[in-house]
């Protein structure tokens, strides 16, 4: 299985640097097995049944993008140099990791300020991160940090335009609660209050799962033999009440429908030792691609992604590699707009 099975030229115009608004009048590809239909997604409770249930990620994205100094004295007088910080995750002894830019400035045991509240001390470096120490914690790290901090877009679209105050809300879904992600559950953008109630009214449930997104989502695939590509770990939890829902919707003749491929890949960690969902808490390198056993889910909504992508290769492995990239040629020729703000598609494999 090459990384060549999974790559198809995009235009540039497609890739969206801002969202539809309202959230839900997004346009919504479905595709059922063969079947392709144009739709929105507000259109969603119509091509769902009573009793199918919505498996929602509840990360919230933390503003980890940074831009301080770093002063330093020398024989020649004090200089300054620009940092910029990416956080990662924080760490057992109270550090962050950070992708740092140029990390060669800094050296350990500097200070990098990012404003008059906020500084970190360099602790150590590896595998081309940095380990910072910062000078404050808990709420007011907390406080400081929404402060200073930007939201941490994708690089195809930053590449395009920096991140603004409107990308605070933009890039946090409605229902985001618990803090430490780094990159948005960019399907689940789509949705907001008017969009819940009408799945509700429908007879749709939703299930709340954690997966605290990292920044390796957005880490190409180096190696040609996709099967021996190694997946970054992040962080996720199925409680005891969400492993039981989802038992319960399987159990009663209903469909489980991850929404993002963040909910999707926690779903099936849990259900990877026992076949069947389980609560399960801890992180998670599942690399899912063509011949992969789907236990628990049914369908998925998603975003469109990139090509040459672990997640290019899920949707594969969903919907079949041919299938998949007949939905992309529809999705590219129809003018669907593709990535994290861009619109989503309705996923049903033929079983």
């Amino acid at each position: 299985m090459q990384l060549s099975d999974f790559d198809f030229d995009l235009p540039q115009d497609r890739i969206a640097t801002r969202p539809a608004r309202p959230r839900s009048s997004a346009r919504l590809l479905v595709a059922e097995g063969d079947a392709v239909t144009d739709a929105h997604v507000f259109d969603l409770p119509d091509w769902l049944r009573p009793g199918d249930r919505l498996v929602l990620n509840d990360t919230r994205v933390i503003p980890a993008r940074l831009s301080g100094s770093r002063r330093r004295e020398g024989a020649q007088g004090p200089t300054e140099a620009r940092i910029g910080v990416t956080l990662l995750e924080p760490q057992a002894d109270g550090t962050w990791s950070a992708l740092i830019k140029p990390l060669k400035k800094v050296a350990d045991g500097e200070v990098i300020r990012f404003s008059d509240a906020l500084s970190a001390v360099m602790e150590a470096r590896a595998e081309g991160q940095g380990l910072l120490r910062f000078n404050l914690e808990g709420e007011d790290f907390d406080a400081a940090l929404a402060e200073a901090g930007a939201m941490p877009l994708p690089p195809y679209i930053e590449a395009l335009r920096p991140a603004d105050a409107q990308d605070r809300e933009d890039y946090q879904t409605v229902w985001a609660a618990r803090k430490g992600a780094v990159a948005a559950p960019t399907a689940s953008l789509h949705f907001d209050a008017a969009l819940l109630a009408a799945l509700e009214a429908r007879g749709i449930g939703f299930t709340k799962v954690t997966l605290h997104v990292g920044a390796g989502t957005f880490l190409p695939v180096k190696v040609e033999d996709v099967t021996t590509h190694k997946m970054h770990a992040e962080w996720g939890e199925v409680s005891k009440e969400a492993a039981a829902e989802i038992a319960g919707t399987k159990a009663a003749g209903g469909r489980v429908i991850p929404v993002g491929t963040t909910a999707l890949r926690l779903i099936e960690t849990a259900a990877r030792d026992t076949g069947a969902i389980r609560p399960w808490q801890g992180e998670t390198d599942i690399f899912i691609y063509p011949g992969f056993a789907f236990r628990v889910t049914d369908a998925l909504m998603t975003n469109f992604h990139l090509p040459r992508s672990t997640l290019m290769m899920l949707v594969a492995a969903l919907m079949g590699r041919d299938r998949i990239l007949r939905v992309y040629d529809h999705a590219i020729a129809s003018g669907y707009r593709f990535f994290s703000y861009g619109d989503a598609s309705l996923l049903i494999p033929q079983r």
